[in-house]
């Protein structure tokens, strides 16, 4: 090689090496975020029903900031390049995306679609190259949502709130349903799926010893 192949190619790692810098450090933010998130919602397995609808307005505004990181983000990531930096900030979005799929339930009792989990990060469809809300990453925050639902199934009984665990159970056969009926050619999203079936039975449980001592009347 000669010295001006040498210079073009410091030039690239040089360049290479701040772009890495510039992407980690709004990744810093994103994680930043996503341990705040977590950290307010894990008062949900100890606070009273009623209190919910605060915890949810608390969380809400976190998880809206991180819209801006997405757009920086996507801003920073050149053309095409999804694929080779995504895993920088992978588990930080996979967190916002079961935070927002919790909120959804918490809220409505119902299932946040990818599209819609998208939407509410901020994830735009031209930035689909850059940065967006791959599959994987979505069916992975969908676990999550499912571990920390079986676990607020037993705490939901334990602070008096017997009906929640019946909401539950169903809420999450019919996710279970739909992991189903998906080809998983991921290894490790495939392991994780296999949680679910314990998370299930975690959840079973705690329905039949609701049930068999009447503690709430049965799902219409």
């Amino acid at each position: 090689m000669d010295s001006a192949d040498i210079d073009n190619l410091n030039a690239l790692l040089d360049n290479e090496s701040q772009l890495r810098e510039k992407i980690r450090e709004q990744v810093q933010e994103l994680d930043k975020k996503a341990r705040t998130m977590v950290g307010l919602l894990n008062r949900i397995h100890s606070i009273p029903f009623a209190s919910v609808p605060n915890l949810i307005t608390s969380v809400k505004p976190v998880l809206e900031s991180t819209q801006a990181v997405h757009a920086a983000l996507a801003d920073l990531v050149p053309p095409n390049q999804f694929w080779r930096w995504k895993e920088m900030w992978t588990n930080s979005l996979r967190t916002s995306v079961f935070v927002a799929t919790f909120l959804e339930y918490l809220s409505t009792g119902t299932l946040l679609s990818l599209s819609a989990t998208s939407a509410q990060l901020g994830i735009k469809d031209e930035w689909k190259d850059r940065f967006t809300l791959s599959i994987e990453d979505y069916l992975h925050g969908l676990i999550t949502l499912v571990n920390e639902l079986s676990r607020l199934a037993v705490n939901a009984v334990t602070l008096g709130n017997f009906q929640e665990p019946l909401k539950i159970s169903a809420f999450v056969k019919d996710i279970f349903a739909g992991f189903t009926m998906l080809n998983l050619k991921n290894d490790q999203l495939r392991r994780r799926f296999d949680s679910l079936k314990y998370d299930m039975k975690k959840i079973e449980e705690v329905v039949y010893d609701v049930s068999l001592r009447r503690l709430a009347p049965p799902l219409k």
